[in-house]
């Protein structure tokens, strides 16, 4: 049925779809919905059928097509069993509901009993102790708790203990009685480092001077403070054997016929070889390096002073004192990405229950929608894309997007950025939408802001960023440090390197501006992204780094390149604690 209606142009609710297969003659009740709505509509709803039904019983007596009588009939029917499976599931919940009662009372009364030894130290107040690598808290721990389980309506996957008690079915997600009682005053929502409207790039030489000289100043400032930087030229000129540090962008990286390793750096006065030897214990940190990033090194000059001996490495790096935002109250926000409407494996349907779980009470906190970009699946992004298009017109994609995206409860602040499918430039930074896309999806008056952004949503800094420079990452760095199984370690990449997008030249295009919009010149207390089509979240000194997964399944191009994608899955972050639980919708 899904598919006869997506053939001839129709999304539909969940509920229609159940209502037009329950009739005695689905294929009469097919024509007589699609017959009975108005040519401009892409989503078909229970209320559609339900009229449609409605419109054939209401026909000329004795002049009712054959059938037409028992599609009305069946429909009813249909409706009558759908009322009394309630009943039933309702009964059900209240004696799930008493057991559960009693089984967490007995668990409490353990819980009490036990010694404060028996605790995890957090739960002591113990400080967590950082290895240095990342900094994983119990309150994220995606290999853990995430767990494949059979589940439609939001099945409740909570970021926290590892263990399979956060998994809840929450029940079915049809009621739309929820609303948001919080006072809109308290709201605010703060957007910086948007490029749109700023470009000024040609492309010409003096522009990628430009750009690179500001990423270096702003980064070289944040590593000033642990090493005594001199300028490449300054240290040219220093005698043989003595102490040196600088800080500069990685020009190149070789490997020795001795198995060291060749950094060279070059600030704004010239380029300098640093060697690392492979015997020293942050040797492994050379792996890490991406051509363009800043670094500090310091260490000690060869006697003809033509080299450095490297002695430590340094990356800009969030501060391990760090200290992240939270808000002043209860609210929470949703983090998506990756919808592509239009394509043939957008899960409409998975699409519909999180709109309309949005609508229950159990979401009445979530005031904010945060969509990190790939709002649809574009035209010509991939070898024989054309292929696998449910919509082929590029602004027909964005109208059947904006349609969706009406499904969302109107009380909820929606902000969302382009990610590589969008219609807009390729090269990042990337601007927002132009005027023409944002008259078609003036949905909810959603904010539509640059790739990346720095937004604070109640004082919480979160940068959204769509994450095509992930590939780039995954493809550089070993597999124990960065893979599609877990982008968020990809993410920690970043952070340390405070960068979105070190490298210039490679998978990720980057637009020569008079400034480098790609800096982390503050440190966010969330990180989200999307684009690898992976769910993957953790701590890295505080910060929580979330990919929140998409809403199209499998292609046929990833399958050719190997993506089994993380399909319908919903981050909602808590932002007065930055707890998180992942919903799934599939």
């Amino acid at each position: 049925m899904v598919h006869e209606l997506t053939a001839r142009g129709y999304n539909a609710e969940q509920e229609a779809v159940t209502l037009i297969a329950s009739t005695d003659a689905p294929g009469r009740a097919l024509e007589a919905v699609v017959e009975h709505v108005d040519d401009d509509t892409l989503r078909i709803t229970a209320a559609d059928v339900r009229d449609a039904l409605a419109a054939s019983r209401s026909a000329v007596d004795g002049q009712n097509p054959p059938g037409a009588g028992e599609l009305v009939d069946a429909g009813e029917e249909a409706e009558r069993r759908e009322r009394a499976e309630a009943t039933d599931a309702a009964a059900t919940d209240a004696e799930v509901g008493e057991t559960e009662a009693a089984a967490a009372d007995a668990e409490a009364a353990d819980a009490e009993s036990a010694t404060d030894t028996d605790r995890p130290s957090s739960a002591r107040g113990d400080p967590l102790v950082s290895t240095g690598e990342e900094q994983l808290n119990r309150q994220t721990a995606p290999e853990e708790s995430v767990q494949e389980v059979p589940g439609e309506n939001g099945d409740r996957i909570t970021a926290g203990t590892g263990d399979t008690s956060g998994i809840d079915a929450v029940g079915a997600a049809n009621s739309r009685s929820a609303s948001r009682s919080a006072d809109p005053a308290l709201r605010s929502l703060e957007v910086e480092g948007d490029v749109t409207g700023q470009s000024t790039g040609t492309g010409e030489y003096g522009d990628f001077v430009k750009v690179f000289r500001d990423r270096y100043e702003k980064l070289s400032k944040q590593l000033r403070g642990r090493v005594n930087h001199r300028p490449a030229n300054a240290i040219q000129s220093m005698s043989g054997g003595t102490d040196a540090a600088m800080i500069g962008l990685v020009n190149d990286v070789r490997s020795t016929k001795s198995g060291h390793w060749l950094v060279e750096l070059e600030d704004t006065t010239g380029t300098f070889p640093c060697l690392v030897m492979k015997d020293r214990e942050f040797a492994d940190l050379v792996d890490e390096l991406l051509l363009d990033e800043c670094i500090a090194v310091e260490g000690t000059l060869s006697d003809d002073a033509g080299i450095m001996f490297v002695d430590s490495m340094y990356f800009p790096d969030v501060p391990r004192t760090y200290t992240p935002n939270t808000a002043d109250r209860h609210v929470q926000a949703a983090l998506i990405s990756d919808v592509h409407v239009g394509s043939q494996e957008f899960v409409a349907d998975a699409w519909g229950r999180f709109a309309d779980w949005l609508h229950t009470d159990e979401a009445e906190h979530v005031e904010y929608l945060l969509i990190a970009g790939d709002m649809v699946e574009g035209v010509g992004v991939y070898p024989n894309q054309d292929e696998e298009l449910d919509i082929i017109d590029i602004y027909e994609q964005y109208e059947a997007f904006s349609e969706h995206l009406k499904d969302v409860p109107g009380d909820i602040e929606i902000l969302m950025i382009p990610g590589n499918h969008d219609a807009v430039r390729l090269a990042e930074p990337q601007p927002g939408f132009n005027e023409t896309l944002r008259e078609i999806m003036t949905a909810h008056d959603a904010r539509i802001t640059g790739n990346p952004s720095l937004v604070t949503v109640e004082g919480v800094k979160i940068l959204m960023y769509h994450g095509v420079s992930l590939d780039e990452v995954i493809a550089e760095l070993p597999a124990g440090k960065a893979s599609y199984d877990e982008p968020h370690k990809a993410m920690y990449q970043l952070l340390k390197k405070r960068h979105v997008a070190p490298q210039f030249g490679g998978k990720t295009r980057l637009a020569p501006e008079e400034k480098d919009y790609l800096v982390m010149e503050q440190v966010p207390d969330v990180f989200h992204t999307g684009h690898v089509h992976k769910l993957g979240w953790g701590k890295y000194h505080d910060v929580l780094a979330v990919n929140s997964g998409c809403w199209q399944s499998q292609t046929d191009f990833q399958k050719s390149v190997n993506i089994d994608p993380d399909v319908g899955y919903a981050p909602i972050l808590d932002l007065d604690t930055l707890d998180m639980t992942v919903r799934k919708f599939i």
